[in-house]
């Protein structure tokens, strides 16, 4: 059966890149947040998108690419060391890049921020350097994963300038993007990721905030078929307007 044809916009219209939001990928069977995608998931998604004429790439290249029709960047919070075995074979198989938000912090710890478990352990500066390697981009997820819109001054200005000093430190590179824990901002966490020199970063759903620091993403989880992915995809088309500067 030939995949519907989305004409949620008109031909040449401008409309918000589409940013999938991805976190861990490895066994589900115990998944109480549903943010683990498996492995065999994952690649039917990205045939899905293949199929479609869409290549995954990372958020970096989506913002530097004169037309975007045919992009969609591929995200992956937390850092979670099964980037390495479950989704890099994956994303290097359909020839797809992405974007890997760390936690320098919490090199080679794990997800305690989650207290319903179960623990997976998280990147080492090694698997973050593999990570590179492989042709991915590296952001920063913050240090160690707390909610910025709570933070007190200090702690707030640690988690976006040194997380991203640390990573250029690991990666030998420049670290461009940031990615805000759970998705949450307020005008003071925006204004300090632009302080600290980011060029853009990654929100959930912005509200009204029209903003290159804190582009929309719209989750990607186990149960999301080729149905699910067509419908989110159209939705995403309809509900987000154009980014200023994007």
């Amino acid at each position: 059966m030939a995949a519907p044809v989305d004409r949620a916009a008109p031909p040449g219209a401008r409309t918000a890149p589409w940013i999938a939001m991805y976190h861990s990928v490895g066994d589900c069977s115990d998944d109480p947040y549903r943010v683990t995608v498996a492995p065999d998931r994952l690649d039917v998604q990205l045939t899905w998108l293949a199929r479609r004429g869409l290549r995954g790439v990372s958020v970096a290249e989506l913002l530097a690419a004169p037309d975007r029709t045919d992009l969609v960047a591929l995200t992956f919070d937390d850092g979670y060391a099964d980037f390495v075995t479950g989704a890099l074979p994956v994303l290097r198989r359909h020839g797809f890049g992405a974007t890997v938000f760390v936690l320098p912090g919490r090199l080679g710890g794990d997800n305690a921020w989650d207290p319903l478990g179960p623990r997976k352990p998280l990147l080492t500066a090694d698997g973050i350097r593999e990570v590179v390697r492989a042709g991915m981009e590296i952001g920063s997820h913050g240090l160690t994963h707390v909610d910025l819109t709570r933070a007190d001054d200090l702690r707030l200005e640690s988690e976006v300038v040194e997380s991203r000093a640390v990573l250029e430190e690991i990666t030998g590179t420049t670290v461009s993007g940031f990615c805000y824990p759970y998705g949450t901002i307020d005008e003071r966490a925006i204004d300090a990721v632009r302080e600290a020199g980011y060029r853009y970063a990654c929100a959930i759903d912005p509200g009204p905030v029209d903003s290159l620091l804190a582009l929309p993403r719209v989750h990607i989880g186990q149960n999301d078929t080729a149905v699910r992915l067509f419908l989110k995809h159209r939705l995403h088309r309809l509900r987000r307007r154009p980014v200023e500067g994007v």
